[in-house]
């Protein structure tokens, strides 16, 4: 559905993205897991047609490229930036990109991505009333619209409350269960461990490796830590069979407790960079 290959974007002598390449494919959440600075945004402009790349090709479905007006009737996109107007009322927000897609009913269409996002109870509210968290929900809700296939989200939950995190995830996993291609850009590595099919880990504008997060786990994130507690004191083990060391463990008795600290994507980025994703 999305085809990106060997994208380049500089500003100055500086290298935002150097030779990203990666699919997504219907019904699939591909997440773009990095620390601000990574490049991240700046791929997302240019998958969407903000920005035309220096080099390489970017595909959106059978539309070509994302300037092409085809191909924006298939993209929908929330920016990390609200982009809303805080003057109007959730609906009158909706109800007008509705009309500016020239979708059919805008009003009725209005309220169903609101009651998806959560907030029909507030469609009369002006958006300068709504907390920070509600506007990253409405935020999404016009990125969809004009029922795009493909959709970016670039940094849909910074900031927000956890309920608002909880509906926004929610949304995004219902959007790739209906066979939506989702790019889902984030710097919380426990948001892509939850939803995303598979993940590409970024720094300083490459992509450095590329799976599911199972996989990534077992080729870059080292071995479980084994915390054994027993009536002769504390026993710490790396070990990537952690069951084989519990086993171990017990059969010796004593035994008063077991914890096990299993890798995760934190650990990946670390073994790929040297230092962890929020340094």
């Amino acid at each position: 559905m999305i085809r990106v290959r060997d994208i380049r974007k500089s500003f100055g002598s500086i290298a935002a993205v150097d030779g990203v390449t990666f699919d997504v494919h219907h019904g699939e959440i591909f997440g773009l897991l990095g620390p601000n600075g990574a490049g991240k945004s700046t791929a997302i402009a240019m998958c969407t047609g903000q920005l035309a790349p220096d080099g390489g090709s970017i595909e959106i479905g059978e539309a070509g490229s994302p300037r092409a007006a085809r191909a924006r009737a298939l993209i929908g996109l929330a920016p990390q930036q609200i982009a809303l107007y805080e003057e109007l009322t959730a609906r009158e927000n909706l109800v007008f990109l509705a009309r500016v897609h020239g979708v059919p009913d805008p009003v009725r269409r209005a309220d169903e991505l609101l009651d998806m996002v959560g907030l029909l109870p507030r469609a009369r509210d002006r958006v300068a009333t709504f907390s920070g968290g509600m506007q990253r929900r409405l935020n999404l809700a016009a990125a969809l619209v004009h029922n795009p296939t493909a959709i970016f989200l670039d940094e849909p939950t910074a900031g927000v409350d956890p309920q608002s995190r909880t509906a926004i995830l929610d949304v995004v996993q219902r959007l790739a269960t209906e066979g939506r291609a989702v790019i889902y850009t984030t710097h919380y590595m426990e948001e892509a461990q939850r939803i995303c099919s598979r993940v590409a880990v970024m720094d300083r504008g490459r992509v450095l490796a590329i799976g599911t997060v199972a996989e990534l786990i077992a080729e870059h994130g080292g071995e479980s830590v084994v915390t054994v507690d027993s009536l002769a004191g504390e026993h710490r083990v790396r070990t990537r069979e952690p069951l084989r060391e519990i086993e171990r463990a017990l059969a010796e008795g004593g035994v008063t407790a077991v914890r096990i600290d299993q890798p995760d994507l934190e650990m990946v980025f670390l073994a790929l960079t040297g230092r962890r994703l929020r340094d």
